[in-house]
């Protein structure tokens, strides 16, 4: 083949692979363009004032991921219409949760090459009051039941806890000192009364008891472990194994938590448990689907947590403990908060 041919393949080559990325960068162009239009029989959405002050009535204020203008912003509807019109924020956010009129939202800045992201703590009028920049995808969040302390976790490594291949970094803010614990994996961990040194620690999904005390998953070695956190002192206990992504009841009784099933498919290995805490005892719940979250507990009989959905997720309660079904509770939506 002469040097004249050889050039004609290679900008053929050129031309083709030019042509692929170009259908390509056209179908995700029309993919969010068709996010951006409103959804046949989609729940109604208006813009408008969304508080998480106490006022106004029992309420849940959630990442609204219904298509439209107002895709991925805060909204809230009545808890007692969860299906109802939603009013919307003009706040987008990738992870959400909030407590007494103290809320963190977890962002994504786009880029023109790579996507950035942000922990943005606000107050109860939605305004931010400290930004702190993330080194990873936002996974989880939480509020202490004061308001005062917040928590988050990202994806440093990885995308998925289904795998082992990945790695997390948890961080804890004091909102009213302004103190940042970028690192869980400061902490001093404890194994059977002997301090736990592994090069492969992750923490990920906090959940608190008060300013002080928290419960959270710890990995290392292929285990999971619920451990028992200090803030103050700077130190956590395992518990027992097999914990993921607690969730404390308001009693502070019992844990909700996705708990990894023998014999089921790696890609979907997960069953909503709760755990006693006086007995270290769980069961499982009515929910038998494949749940990858972090539940919210709505009051001390009722859990609620996300599956996938038609537009991204939907919201769904079963009871923790008696018997019963689940049920659809708000569709196309993700990170649930429940205010008085």
């Amino acid at each position: 083949m002469s040097t004249r041919d050889r050039l004609l393949v290679l900008l053929a080559g050129v031309l083709v692979l030019a042509s692929v990325a170009g259908v390509a960068v056209w179908r995700a162009s029309e993919r969010a363009d068709r996010r951006n239009q409103v959804q046949a029989g989609g729940p109604a959405v208006h813009a408008g004032t969304v508080s998480l002050a106490a006022a106004g009535g029992p309420r849940i204020v959630f990442r609204s991921m219904a298509w439209g203008p107002h895709r991925d912003e805060l909204a809230s509807v009545p808890a007692a219409d969860p299906q109802g019109p939603r009013t919307a924020s003009g706040v987008s956010c990738l992870r959400f949760y909030a407590a007494a009129g103290t809320g963190i939202c977890l962002q994504a800045e786009r880029g023109p090459v790579n996507d950035t992201y942000r922990a943005l703590v606000l107050d109860s009028r939605l305004r931010t009051t400290r930004r702190v920049d993330l080194a990873g995808i936002p996974t989880r969040a939480r509020v202490s039941p004061s308001g005062r302390m917040v928590a988050w976790t990202v994806f440093v490594g990885g995308d998925s806890y289904a795998g082992t291949n990945f790695s997390t970094r948890t961080s804890i803010l004091d909102t009213r000192t302004g103190d940042l614990q970028a690192t869980l994996e400061d902490y001093t961990l404890t194994r059977d009364g002997k301090r736990l040194r592994a090069t492969d620690l992750n923490y990920w999904g906090v959940t608190f008891a008060d300013d002080t005390h928290f419960y959270a998953t710890a990995a290392t070695g292929g285990h999971t472990y619920l451990i028992r956190g200090d803030v103050t002192a700077r130190t956590a206990v395992t518990l027992r194994t097999n914990v993921e992504c607690p969730s404390l009841s308001p009693d502070g009784t019992r844990i909700a938590f996705k708990k990894r099933v023998p014999g089921l498919s790696p890609d979907a290995p997960w069953r909503l448990y709760v755990l006693d805490l006086a007995t270290l005892r769980d069961h499982p719940t009515a929910e038998t689907r494949n749940v990858d979250d972090q539940a919210v507990w709505t009051d001390d009989q009722t859990l609620s947590y996300s599956l996938p959905g038609d537009y991204g997720s939907d919201l769904y309660t079963v009871p923790a403990s008696a018997p019963g079904a689940p049920r659809l509770l708000t569709p196309s939506a993700l990170s649930p908060s429940w205010l008085d």
